[in-house]
């Protein structure tokens, strides 16, 4: 049986959409919104309307009916800690969403689109590995301060799906292997998939440092440095989460244009590159100890997974553990799609979201 899929996923400056049969593409667009677009926005849920009208725009072009899909799934945003795989989309998630986000973020459009379009259609809107899993086992959320605990926040959606199609590449279940994913992009995250569950992680804020992230930095430093710095709250996080990394160091978050500097015979880009490099391979070492170095596979995604010069690094210093396979590429619309078409094969069961 045939099932078509409309996927979503709403970005900062974006609206990324795809229509799929079964696992196929069929069509796809990556509308850019400009500055003016959202400046009668108040906020994120002012932009639904004009979202919604790019999606219907993109329907009509390739002339598919809403009432022609089997499903739509939106990205999941960020809401309080979920399982991993499918939510049918409810009214109290849309509540949260729209009226009590944890954060304010473009995926929290994600799934009151899907519902925008599904709804009047009545087919089923769903969410796929919201940005918000949480899998980890309770031994590794406690930290030396009681009060501020470890908590999963990471690329879950390109993570699990990197995970699975690694598992079918080789012949084996999900829920048989242990695995390491690391997502190489703006921010740096890694998971540990032990047969079938994301149980620890490494975060982009506490773990390798990034195009633009500053990953894990001394405490003790950082608490003078905002003390004696009079750096204020804001300034501190746009530094962490946006204005470090490989930007602080060399003015650009592009890797390529990294690399451009490297092969110029830049001493300081290659160090400071190749410095990423192994933050991340200590990252894969760490992980590695959670289940006693039992790692069957090690996959790197991401955009800057297509660096070979990166990878290459990283493989040089993690191969001892596990063979490495590279997944360039966030494909986030089709982890999307290919996760739904699961749930309606009947291959997964879709959770119900509950405050």
């Amino acid at each position: 049986m045939d099932y078509h899929i409309l996927a979503i996923n709403p970005g900062s400056t974006s609206t990324k959409m795809a229509l799929y049969k079964n696992e196929e593409m069929l069509y796809s667009d990556n509308v850019v919104h400009t500055s003016e677009d959202f400046t009668a926005c108040r906020n994120i849920s002012d932009q639904l309307s004009l979202r919604r009208k790019t999606i219907i725009d993109f329907l009509k072009t390739h002339k598919i009916k809403p009432s022609a899909l089997d499903a739509v799934v939106g990205r999941g945003g960020i809401l309080p800690p979920v399982k991993s795989g499918a939510y049918l989309v409810n009214e109290t998630m849309i509540d949260r969403l729209l009226h009590k986000p944890l954060a304010y973020h473009a995926s929290n459009l994600g799934a009151v689109l899907a519902d925008m379009i599904a709804k009047p259609s009545t087919i089923p809107a769903y969410i796929y590995d919201s940005v918000s899993v949480d899998e980890m086992n309770t031994i590794a959320k406690i930290t030396g301060i009681p009060d501020i605990p470890r908590r999963s926040q990471l690329h879950a959606l390109n993570m699990r799906a990197a995970a699975i199609k690694t598992a079918k590449d080789l012949e084996k279940e999900y829920t048989e292997l242990n695995l390491i994913v690391v997502h190489l992009g703006g921010g740096i995250s890694l998971s540990l998939h032990n047969q079938g569950r994301m149980i620890d992680i490494i975060s982009d804020d506490e773990g390798p440092f990034a195009p633009e992230r500053s990953g894990r930095i001394p405490a003790y430093l950082l608490a003078h440095a905002i003390f004696e710095q009079d750096y204020t709250k804001d300034q501190i996080l746009k530094m962490i989460r946006g204005g470090s990394g490989l930007r602080l160091h060399l003015g650009t978050t592009d890797a390529r244009e990294v690399e451009d500097k490297i092969a110029a015979g830049d001493k300081k880009a290659e160090q400071v590159y190749k410095a990423m490099a192994y933050t991340v391979a200590k990252g894969i070492g760490e992980l590695s100890t959670v289940v006693s170095g039992q790692v069957d596979h090690i996959i790197l995604t991401g955009g800057i997974a297509y660096s070979e010069r990166l990878t290459g690094w990283i493989k040089e210093k993690v191969s001892f553990i596990a063979p490495v396979t590279i997944l360039a590429g966030e494909n986030e619309l089709e982890a999307l799609a290919h996760g739904v078409l699961r749930v309606l094969q009947g291959k997964e069961k879709a959770n119900e979201y509950k405050e």
